[in-house]
Parts: structure tokens; C-alpha cells; sequence
């Protein structure tokens, strides 16, 4: 059996290990996520920064109905990149978990602990029959309403492993954003700057995809979780960036 042929006994089910000790379905479910539009998170002194390319794929597509970062709890986002359809049920499993923690503990579930019981939910479809794996990476970003633990922002992939990151990008371009991030932040650096350098940093960093058309306010989203110990700290940790406070932001940065 040639090498093609192979592979192609191996990849109809993805609960099987090719004799490489590679999962296919899941390979293919990261490319998914490579097909994507990217989606950028920063961690700052302040909070977290959650950024986001939105595809509008025609004139008459209402653009704020494109949702790439959504409001798990009061202190909780997530940012997607792959297939939208996969992102929404995942969405909706970490609000059950975020609840359900809630009501169990007394208590609001932190970033790392919702991204392993994501994670976990994840990784069931990589081994589970009459399943497949989801086509999807996620950026789990919190902050504490207490402030004890500071900002958090976690990736899960496809395959089901939960990654912790001061700074990361996933889908279309992504390794090209991990690079420009990973020249711009340097990786001994204590101080990471305030939210208003997080979000300047995430939006230089969607631009810097060389295959993407330039950022404008209809075409990006990006939103900030704001520690309860920060001097700006407003009623809710999560805001929104308006379209206006984006355009002006864009300008600023020479991006538009």
C-alpha cells in the first residue's frame, strides 16, 4: 500500500492512531482554524485585550452580526478562530460551565479553570465515535473580580490542550502574528504596559497578516477585560470598543 493510500485508511476515523502515531481528523481540524480569520490576545498590567478580524463577506452583510469574540460571565470572554458554527456551541458549553460553577461553589470560575473543562470537552471529540473534532481554537481570556490572581489568557486547540499565553494569536496568518508579538514583547519583560498598549499592540499585530485586507472599523472587534484594581476600572471588567473609538484608534496607528 503506497503512502497516499495509507493515509487514507487512517484518516476516515479520528479515533485511530496512523502507524506515524498521527490523528488526521484532527490535523485537518487545525487547518480549519488556519482557514480562519485570525484572533489576537494580549495580557496587560491591567487587564486582557481580546482582538479580532471579522470577515464581511459582502456590502450587504450587517457586520455586527459577525461574532468572533463573545461575553461568557461577568469577567470572562472568548475569542474564536475556525468555523463560527463550532465556536457557538463551544461558547455555549463554557456559559454552562460558568454557571454551573456558580451555583455549585458559590463562586465565579477563573480563565485556567474554564479553559481545562473546555479543553477537556474538546479533547472527548478526538477520541468519541460518531463524533469529529471541532473545527475550532479558542482564546479564553479573564480577569479576577477580586484582583488576586491578575489577568489570564488561554488558548485551547482542536486536539483539546489548554495553553497559557502573555500574548498569542490563532487562525489565517497566525504564526505570522505570533512572530511580530514575539519581536515586539520581549520575553523578560515584568511590566507588560496598560490596556491602551494591549490594545494598540493587538491591532498592529492583526494588520501585520499580509494577506488581509486593511483593518477598518466594520472589519475588526476587539474588546478589554479590565482588572478591579486598576485605576481606569469602570462598572464592568468587559468593554466593547465602539466603532467610533475604533476608526479613531485605527487613525492614530496609521492602520486605516
Amino acid at each position: 500500500m503506497d503512502s497516499n493510500a495509507n493515509q487514507q485508511a487512517y484518516d476516515r476515523g479520528h479515533t485511530i492512531f496512523s502507524p506515524d502515531g498521527r490523528l488526521y481528523q484532527v490535523e485537518y481540524a487545525r487547518e480549519a482554524v488556519e482557514r480562519g480569520s485570525p484572533s489576537v490576545g494580549v495580557v496587560t498590567d491591567d487587564g486582557v485585550v481580546l482582538a479580532a478580524r471579522k470577515r464581511v463577506r459582502s456590502p450587504l452583510l450587517e457586520a455586527d452580526t459577525v461574532e468572533k469574540i463573545h461575553r461568557v460571565d461577568d469577567h470572562l470572554a472568548i475569542a474564536s478562530a475556525g468555523h463560527a458554527a463550532d465556536a457557538r456551541q463551544l461558547v455555549d458549553v463554557a456559559r454552562r460551565e460558568a454557571q454551573r460553577h456558580r451555583l455549585r461553589y458559590g463562586e465565579p470560575i477563573d480563565a485556567e479553570l474554564l479553559a481545562k473543562r473546555l479543553a477537556d470537552h474538546v479533547q472527548e471529540h478526538t477520541q468519541t465515535g460518531g463524533s469529529r473534532p471541532y473545527g475550532v481554537a479558542l482564546l479564553v481570556a479573564g480577569v479576577d473580580l477580586d484582583g488576586a490572581d491578575g489577568p489570564q489568557l488561554y488558548e485551547v486547540d482542536p486536539s483539546g490542550t489548554p495553553y497559557g499565553w502573555r500574548a498569542v494569536a490563532v487562525g489565517n496568518g497566525g504564526r505570522d502574528v505570533r512572530q511580530f508579538l514575539e519581536d515586539g514583547i520581549a520575553a523578560g519583560e515584568s511590566t507588560r504596559g496598560d490596556l491602551e498598549w494591549g490594545t494598540a499592540t493587538a491591532l498592529e499585530a492583526l494588520a501585520a497578516t499580509s494577506d488581509e485586507p486593511e483593518l477598518t472599523p466594520e472589519t475588526v472587534d476587539v474588546w478589554t477585560l479590565e482588572t478591579e484594581g486598576s485605576e481606569t476600572a469602570a462598572s464592568s471588567p468587559i468593554t466593547q470598543r465602539t466603532d467610533d473609538e475604533l476608526a479613531s484608534l485605527l487613525a492614530e496607528l496609521e492602520l486605516d
